[in-house]
Protein backbone atom coordinates (compact mmCIF):
# COMPACT_ATOMS: atom_id res chain seq x y z
CA UNK A 1 0.00 0.00 0.00
CA UNK A 2 1.32 3.55 -0.82
CA UNK A 3 1.85 5.82 1.58
CA UNK A 4 -0.39 8.72 0.03
CA UNK A 5 -2.09 10.90 2.63
CA UNK A 6 -5.70 9.13 3.68
CA UNK A 7 -8.39 12.09 4.35
CA UNK A 8 -10.38 11.11 7.52
CA UNK A 9 -13.20 12.63 10.11
CA UNK A 10 -12.82 12.57 13.20
CA UNK A 11 -15.20 9.74 13.67
CA UNK A 12 -14.00 8.22 10.51
CA UNK A 13 -10.51 7.66 12.49
CA UNK A 14 -11.91 6.34 15.31
CA UNK A 15 -13.77 3.66 13.61
CA UNK A 16 -10.10 2.67 12.08
CA UNK A 17 -8.38 2.31 15.37
CA UNK A 18 -11.84 0.55 16.95
CA UNK A 19 -11.73 -2.21 13.92
CA UNK A 20 -7.67 -2.22 14.65
CA UNK A 21 -8.24 -2.67 18.06
CA UNK A 22 -10.76 -5.24 17.76
CA UNK A 23 -8.65 -7.13 15.40
CA UNK A 24 -5.43 -6.94 17.38
CA UNK A 25 -7.24 -8.22 21.19
CA UNK A 26 -10.35 -10.11 19.99
CA UNK A 27 -9.98 -11.75 16.61
CA UNK A 28 -5.90 -12.51 16.57
CA UNK A 29 -6.39 -14.56 19.83
CA UNK A 30 -8.92 -16.39 18.45
CA UNK A 31 -7.07 -17.91 15.55
CA UNK A 32 -4.14 -18.38 17.53
CA UNK A 33 -6.68 -20.59 19.63
CA UNK A 34 -8.21 -22.33 16.49
CA UNK A 35 -5.06 -22.83 15.25
CA UNK A 36 -3.79 -24.55 18.11
CA UNK A 37 -6.96 -26.42 17.95
CA UNK A 38 -6.28 -27.88 14.54
CA UNK A 39 -2.46 -28.65 15.26
CA UNK A 40 -3.92 -31.19 18.17
CA UNK A 41 -5.65 -33.13 15.06
CA UNK A 42 -2.53 -34.24 14.11
CA UNK A 43 -2.06 -34.47 10.33
CA UNK A 44 -1.35 -30.95 9.23
CA UNK A 45 -1.30 -31.97 5.21
CA UNK A 46 -4.85 -32.88 5.35
CA UNK A 47 -6.14 -30.67 7.97
CA UNK A 48 -9.15 -28.80 6.59
CA UNK A 49 -9.61 -26.89 10.28
CA UNK A 50 -5.80 -25.65 10.31
CA UNK A 51 -5.42 -24.46 6.94
CA UNK A 52 -9.17 -22.35 7.12
CA UNK A 53 -7.52 -21.17 10.26
CA UNK A 54 -4.14 -20.02 7.95
CA UNK A 55 -6.12 -18.56 5.34
CA UNK A 56 -8.03 -16.35 8.05
CA UNK A 57 -4.88 -15.42 9.86
CA UNK A 58 -3.42 -14.15 6.70
CA UNK A 59 -6.10 -12.25 5.95
CA UNK A 60 -6.47 -10.77 9.34
CA UNK A 61 -3.23 -9.81 9.72
CA UNK A 62 -3.17 -8.48 6.06
CA UNK A 63 -6.46 -5.95 7.23
CA UNK A 64 -3.88 -5.32 10.36
CA UNK A 65 -1.04 -4.09 8.40
CA UNK A 66 -3.25 -1.86 6.25
CA UNK A 67 -5.39 -0.33 9.29
CA UNK A 68 -1.65 0.40 10.78
CA UNK A 69 -0.34 2.17 7.05
CA UNK A 70 -3.91 3.92 7.01
CA UNK A 71 -3.65 5.46 10.46
CA UNK A 72 -0.25 5.96 10.03
CA UNK A 73 -0.66 8.30 6.90
CA UNK A 74 -3.77 10.07 7.93
CA UNK A 75 -4.95 13.82 7.95
CA UNK A 76 -7.83 14.91 9.56
CA UNK A 77 -10.60 16.66 7.44
CA UNK A 78 -11.83 20.08 9.43
CA UNK A 79 -14.32 20.92 6.84
CA UNK A 80 -13.45 25.02 7.81
CA UNK A 81 -13.10 26.66 4.48
CA UNK A 82 -13.48 30.30 4.77
CA UNK A 83 -16.26 29.76 1.95
CA UNK A 84 -14.79 27.39 -0.38
CA UNK A 85 -15.33 23.68 -0.76
CA UNK A 86 -13.05 21.75 0.63
CA UNK A 87 -12.94 18.18 1.98
CA UNK A 88 -15.09 18.01 4.54
CA UNK A 89 -17.24 20.35 3.17
CA UNK A 90 -20.82 20.19 2.67
CA UNK A 91 -22.01 21.59 -0.67
CA UNK A 92 -25.29 22.03 -2.21
CA UNK A 93 -25.35 21.67 -5.88
CA UNK A 94 -27.69 22.54 -9.13
CA UNK A 95 -27.46 20.93 -12.12
CA UNK A 96 -26.94 23.45 -14.85
CA UNK A 97 -28.89 21.16 -17.41
CA UNK A 98 -31.93 20.19 -15.66
CA UNK A 99 -31.97 22.36 -12.36
CA UNK A 100 -31.91 19.68 -9.96
CA UNK A 101 -30.53 19.89 -6.88
CA UNK A 102 -28.63 17.92 -4.78
CA UNK A 103 -26.16 18.04 -1.63
CA UNK A 104 -23.21 16.21 -1.35
CA UNK A 105 -20.87 15.83 1.51
CA UNK A 106 -16.57 15.40 0.26
CA UNK A 107 -14.73 12.97 2.28
CA UNK A 108 -12.06 11.15 1.84
CA UNK A 109 -12.23 7.50 0.05
CA UNK A 110 -12.34 5.26 3.08
CA UNK A 111 -15.38 7.43 3.76
CA UNK A 112 -17.14 7.55 0.56
CA UNK A 113 -21.15 6.23 1.02
CA UNK A 114 -22.97 7.00 -2.20
CA UNK A 115 -26.05 6.25 -0.50
CA UNK A 116 -25.70 8.62 2.07
CA UNK A 117 -24.67 11.42 -0.59
CA UNK A 118 -21.01 11.25 0.67
CA UNK A 119 -18.49 11.81 -1.99
CA UNK A 120 -14.71 10.76 -2.04
CA UNK A 121 -12.52 14.05 -2.98
CA UNK A 122 -11.58 11.45 -5.99
CA UNK A 123 -14.24 11.57 -7.59
CA UNK A 124 -14.85 13.83 -10.40
CA UNK A 125 -17.75 15.69 -9.56
CA UNK A 126 -15.60 16.77 -6.02
CA UNK A 127 -12.41 17.46 -7.79
CA UNK A 128 -14.05 19.86 -9.72
CA UNK A 129 -16.17 21.52 -6.38
CA UNK A 130 -12.99 21.42 -4.57
CA UNK A 131 -11.81 24.91 -4.26
CA UNK A 132 -14.71 26.65 -5.45
CA UNK A 133 -17.04 29.12 -3.85
CA UNK A 134 -20.74 29.90 -3.62
CA UNK A 135 -22.34 31.19 -6.95
CA UNK A 136 -19.48 29.63 -9.45
CA UNK A 137 -20.14 27.03 -11.93
CA UNK A 138 -18.10 24.10 -11.90
CA UNK A 139 -17.39 21.84 -15.03
CA UNK A 140 -17.12 18.32 -14.12
CA UNK A 141 -15.08 15.72 -16.87
CA UNK A 142 -16.83 12.70 -16.19
CA UNK A 143 -16.03 9.25 -18.04
CA UNK A 144 -19.72 10.15 -19.18
CA UNK A 145 -18.73 13.64 -20.98
CA UNK A 146 -18.72 17.19 -19.77
CA UNK A 147 -21.27 18.89 -17.36
CA UNK A 148 -22.02 22.09 -15.28
CA UNK A 149 -22.80 22.30 -12.04
CA UNK A 150 -23.07 25.88 -9.70
CA UNK A 151 -22.05 25.97 -6.44
CA UNK A 152 -25.51 27.22 -4.35
CA UNK A 153 -24.04 26.54 -0.62
CA UNK A 154 -20.90 25.56 1.42
CA UNK A 155 -21.49 24.55 4.66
Amino acid sequence: MSNKKIYLTEQGLKELQDELEQLKTVKRPEIIQALKEARSLGDLSENAEYDAARNEQAITEGRIKELEVMIENVEIISGESNGKVVIGSTVEIEYCDDDEVETYTIVGSQEADPFQNKISNECPLAMALLGKKHGEIATVDSPNGKYDVKVIEVK
